[in-house]
């Protein structure tokens, strides 16, 4: 299928790897021009070496979100190198794993700022010129903790739940301009990420990585982990001129695994 947005400007965050990598490649396989951020530059132009190789655009820029100046450095690489913004794809770096009582003033406000305030405040900046053309996608990565909380992952479940009621809200406001506004949620998808949580969770129980693995599978209908290139080509409809209808929603991609409706 086309998507119908080759030649649209997408901003991709926190692409590097994993999630935010796959929207990036699915959206520059559709003929989007991509620019995708992070912080590891070797990583990022390896990623976009590869996309280019493969027929896309696509260029980079190296930035953290936690960092106070981030929302001017993109806003500054949106202008210089897009040429103005299309496609907007929230994604952001997962935090620490804990309970709720690990979750000091400190963390909790550091956390916030890099994956609440930033990515609203970035947004926010954005809108006006998606407004302006008629046009614009809004796609914000969280989580299927939002839905279920995750044992564990008190921090995200947390900070990445306020999102939903600020994208609902979003998504009402802009919806008469042609701009849509939606979440996508990952279930059990293979990344660095996934491995890196599995091996704390390992560590936790006094469990084998292999164990942590196996019972995680069992307990997903599909019985097995879902693939970033699932997860960016779920994300790419979203963002797609045929989703023009859809807004205001959220996407769970998990195989089944969460419970409620």
């Amino acid at each position: 299928m086309d998507l119908g947005i080759s030649g649209k400007r997408a901003l991709v965050l926190a692409a590097s790897r994993g999630l935010g990598l796959g929207i990036a490649k699915a959206l520059a396989a559709e003929g989007c021009h991509v620019l995708i951020c992070g912080r590891t530059e070797e990583k990022l132009k390896a990623n976009v070496d590869a996309m280019r190789a493969a027929g896309g655009k696509a260029d980079y820029v190296v930035a953290d979100l936690a960092d106070a100046h981030f929302v001017d450095q993109m806003l500054a690489a949106v202008h210089h190198t897009l040429g103005g913004i299309d496609i907007l794809v929230n994604n952001t770096g997962g935090p620490t794993p804990g309970t709720v009582e690990d979750m000091d003033a400190e963390k909790l406000y550091n956390f916030f700022q890099s994956m609440v305030v930033r990515v609203i405040t970035l947004t926010n900046a954005l809108v006006p010129l998606m407004k302006t053309q008629g046009f614009g996608r809004i796609l914000t990565v969280a989580s299927s903790g939002v839905f279920e909380p995750i044992p564990n992952l008190a921090l995200s479940n947390t900070l990445r739940g306020a999102l939903v009621g600020w994208n609902k809200t979003l998504s009402a406001e802009v919806a008469s301009y042609g701009v849509t506004a939606n979440m996508i949620l990952p279930g059990r998808i293979h990344t660095d990420r996934i491995d890196e949580l599995d091996g704390a969770n390992a560590k936790r129980q006094g469990k084998s990585l292999d164990e942590v693995r196996a019972a995680s599978v069992k307990a997903i209908p599909a019985q097995r982990l879902g693939t970033v290139e699932e997860f960016g080509a779920a994300g790419a409809f979203l963002c797609s001129a045929q989703a023009s209808y859809i807004t205001g929603t959220m996407l769970r991609v998990d195989g089944g695994a969460a419970k409620s409706n």
